[in-house]
Formats: structure tokens, C-alpha cells, sequence
């Protein structure tokens, strides 16, 4: 393979990873702990954007149960932000074949 060609491809699939992380930094995704009793909705870059709690789990001689849950449901949206994240990352350098070993950015 033609290295100036190969080396093209390896630019443009940089501005395309660039592109597709700036995307994946915005898009919300929604964690969910308790039976979906407690739901925190964040974006791909980590930014928490909303906690929705039901009502019945607001009990003041348990709170501890309650955080418990929040921080499960941070990190189930924090998992599914991930997951997310490496699939479609996944798809834009299945077109591009790299040598063992090299990865973008260089």
C-alpha cells in the first residue's frame, strides 16, 4: 500500500474521530437504578443533565439508600455513554486498515 495514500486516510479518518467524539460529547443517554426508580440523564462527554427521583424513595431516616441509588444510576448512564462511544468509534475505523499497533490520533 501506497504510505502517502495510507497516510491521507489516517488524516481524514482523525477529522472524522474528531468530528464523531464532538457528536458523541452532546448526545444524552439515561442511567436508571431501583426499578427505575431513580433516573439520571447525562451526555456522552460526562455532564450530568437531570435527576429524576420517584417520590417514594424521599424518606428523611434513609437517605443513605437514596444516594446509593443515585450514584448506581450515574454510573449505569456513565456506562451506557461508554458503550455508546466505543461502538461508534468502532464503525468509523472499521473502514480504515491500520497496522497492528497504530492508532488514531497519532
Amino acid at each position: 500500500m501506497n504510505i502517502g495514500k495510507m497516510m491521507k486516510q489516517a488524516a481524514q479518518m482523525q477529522q472524522k474521530a474528531q468530528e464523531l467524539q464532538a457528536k458523541i460529547a452532546q448526545q444524552e443517554v439515561t442511567g436508571q437504578s431501583g426499578a427505575g426508580m431513580v433516573k439520571v440523564t447525562m451526555t456522552g462527554g460526562g455532564e450530568m443533565r437531570q435527576v429524576k427521583i420517584d417520590p417514594s424513595l424521599v424518606v428523611p431516616s434513609d437517605v443513605e439508600v437514596l444516594e446509593d441509588l443515585i450514584v448506581a444510576a450515574c454510573n449505569d448512564a456513565r456506562g451506557k455513554a461508554d458503550e455508546a462511544s466505543k461502538k461508534a468509534m468502532s464503525e468509523l475505523m472499521g473502514g480504515l486498515n491500520l497496522p497492528p499497533g497504530m492508532k488514531l490520533p497519532f
